[in-house]
């Protein structure tokens, strides 16, 4: 007779190399699906990326939004001029110290972040529409641990 107590059912390790192949092609294909019939000029995934960065912390200068995108300082200048040039991003000299320049979120670009967010939202839904009940319900339950998950990942190492 066996007296051993029932294991408590161990939690599966995470298999980082699917959840990131999993989370960038779910990030491509609602990038894709989502834009037409938004009115929004295309921008690529790398401008997207700069503004999302600068709409996160306005006042951040130029090699600063570099450094948390792991860029070279030239790519992020060159993509930053052409936001400037589109409206989306304003530039402002530091009063104290004039070599210090902020960058800042247009109305615009906040418009347009808006609308492209619920055109990703409105892509997922459908998507998920088509899935099994038990597999929204998991959707759902992870979505806390994936924010936090991405937050830990946006703080500098």
């Amino acid at each position: 007779m066996d007296h051993s107590t029932p294991r408590a059912q161990e939690t599966p390790p995470l298999d980082a190399r699917d959840l990131a192949v999993a989370v960038l092609d779910i990030s491509f294909e609602v990038r894709r699906k989502s834009h037409e019939g938004t009115g929004v000029l295309p921008l690529s995934s790398g401008v997207l990326d700069v503004i999302r960065v600068i709409e996160r912390h306005p006042g951040i200068n130029v090699a600063e939004v570099a450094a948390r995108l792991g860029r070279q300082l030239s790519n992020v200048s060159a993509q930053l001029r052409e936001l400037v040039a589109l409206g989306l991003v304003t530039r402002a000299r530091d009063a104290l110290d004039k070599r210090y320049v902020a960058l800042h979120p247009t109305p615009e670009s906040v418009r347009i972040k808006t609308l492209l967010e619920g055109a990703w939202a409105d892509t997922l839904a459908a998507a998920g529409s088509r899935l099994q009940p038990d597999d929204r319900e998991q959707l759902a339950a992870a979505l806390p641990a994936l924010q936090r998950l991405a937050s830990v990942l946006a703080q500098p190492e």
